[in-house]
C-alpha cells in the first residue's frame, strides 16, 4: 500500500468509527451441519459469529426460523458477525413489524434478555417477542 492511500484510510478511520454505521443482514435464522447459527437468505448459508449473550439467543431452539434482522459487520462472503448485545443488534421480524427478543417469567414476572432459568425461582423462561416502537 502506498503511503498516500494508507493516509487516506487513516484519515476516514474516525469518521467511520465515529458513525457507527452497521450493515443489516435479513434471512430465516437455521444450523449448519456442526449445529453452529447460520442466517439462510437468498439460497445462502452465512456463519453468524456474536458476543456470548448473542449466541445465547441465537442458539435458542425456539427461534429457528423466524426471519431476522441482524445489524453488524460483515467477515468474508459467508460469515456476519452480529453487533455487540448492548445494541439490540438481533431483531425478530414478524407480519411487517420488528420484536427485540426477550425471555419471561409467569412466576415471577421477571425479564431477563438472554434463554435460561429465572433468576429467581429457576423455572424456564418462555420466549416473549417485544414490539419495538417506533419501527415499522
Amino acid at each position: 500500500m502506498k503511503r498516500r492511500e494508507l493516509l487516506r484510510v487513516l484519515w476516514a478511520l474516525p469518521a467511520r468509527l465515529a458513525s457507527g454505521a452497521a450493515a443489516l443482514l435479513r434471512g430465516k435464522l437455521g444450523r449448519d451441519a456442526a449445529g453452529r447459527p447460520v442466517l439462510e437468505t437468498a439460497g445462502r448459508k452465512i456463519r453468524l459469529e456474536a458476543d456470548e449473550d448473542t449466541r445465547k439467543v441465537l442458539g435458542d431452539a425456539r427461534l429457528a426460523g423466524y426471519e431476522l434482522e441482524l445489524e453488524g459487520e460483515p467477515e468474508g462472503p459467508d460469515a456476519f458477525r452480529v453487533g455487540p448485545f448492548y445494541r439490540k443488534s438481533l431483531r425478530v421480524l414478524r407480519g411487517g413489524k420488528k420484536f427485540l427478543v426477550s425471555y419471561w417469567c409467569d412466576v415471577c414476572s421477571i425479564r431477563s434478555y438472554t434463554p435460561g432459568l429465572c433468576v429467581c425461582c429457576q423455572q424456564e423462561t418462555e420466549l416473549d417477542l417485544v414490539a419495538l416502537e417506533n419501527e415499522p
